[in-house]
């Protein structure tokens, strides 16, 4: 398959897989979610029903919302990678994280690397990381936590949608790139 957002030979969506990582701010900011983006009248689709119809204490699933009552097309649900065990941290993910992952939602909609025609049949699934420490911080920057979330759901959109990192890309540089925390292990850091 090539790296545009050309359809498989079957005419069919399937389903896409991307990732990003967005740092830069204050410690506790970055972002890294992970997407899922899929055709919802298929095995996908099952998927994310029992993603929002099974409830995990810690891992609450809910749908990426504009406000409280206006969710985004396509539905996507946000799943945190970080056990919930506090009310503001709660409140953080529920309320900065989620309306920054809808707005990056939208943000892929309006640049066209997800299909405007194709909105209502289609579904994305996040992973959302939120480092703990946000529950700490006293005079936590919401707006910078939202715009990292924001750029960070939207790019991680367009990798999916485009297939990106390349395999070609990956053979490429495949012994270049050492995982931050492999080479802090090295150094004796963790």
């Amino acid at each position: 398959m090539s790296s545009s957002t050309s359809r498989p030979a079957s005419g069919r969506f399937g389903i896409r897989v991307g990732e990003a990582l967005v740092a830069g701010g204050p410690p506790g900011t970055a972002a890294e979610p992970e997407v899922a983006i899929g055709e919802m009248d298929g095995p996908f689709g099952t998927a994310f029903a029992t993603l929002l119809g099974d409830q995990v204490k810690g891992h609450t699933r809910v749908l990426s919302l504009l406000n409280t009552d206006v969710m985004v097309r396509p539905p996507t649900i946000c799943v945190s990678k970080v056990t919930v065990d506090n009310e503001r941290y709660t409140s953080i993910l529920m309320g900065t994280v989620q309306y920054a992952t809808a707005m990056g939602v939208l943000d892929a909609v309006r640049s066209g690397d997800l299909p405007k025609d194709k909105v209502d049949d289609l579904g994305i699934i996040v992973s959302v990381w939120l480092h703990p420490s946000v529950a700490t911080i006293e005079k936590l920057d919401h707006k910078v936590l939202f715009d990292i979330h924001r750029k960070a759901t939207s790019l991680a959109i367009h990798k999916a949608m485009n297939y990106q990192p390349s395999i070609d890309w990956l053979l490429e540089n495949q012994d270049k790139i050492i995982h931050k925390y492999f080479e802090r292990g090295l150094k004796g850091e963790i």
